[in-house]
């Protein structure tokens, strides 16, 4: 086999390997963050948790009179149970808000 033949099947390895990253791309550094391809099911308790979702950083800014407070990027938006909201390049749907934590779904919007 030559190597010009086998460049082509590297490459094309290679770049299907990066394509498939983003769509996994959650982490978490305060609670757990459970994903599929393109949404992202996370807790975050406690004023100042964060999670990388789908590439971006959510933070949890605490909970007032039942709306949960949320930074994504420069954006910050509130939510409150049962809610959806837009924030940078992700739509957030609420689905619980507690005294001191907010559980939602997080997608592309």
């Amino acid at each position: 086999m030559s190597s010009t033949s086998t460049a082509p099947r590297i490459a094309s390895a290679l770049l299907a390997g990066a394509l498939l990253l983003p769509l996994s791309a959650c982490s978490f550094s305060a609670n757990g963050v459970s994903c599929t391809t393109s949404r992202c099911t996370v807790t975050l308790s406690g004023e100042g948790a964060e999670a990388e979702i789908l590439g971006t950083t959510l933070t949890f800014g605490g909970v007032q009179d039942g709306r949960a407070s949320l930074s994504v990027g420069g954006a910050t938006v509130s939510c409150g149970e049962g809610e959806t909201v837009t924030a940078g390049p992700l739509q957030l749907e609420c689905s619980s808000v507690t005294g001191d934590s907010v559980e939602l779904t997080a997608s592309l919007g």
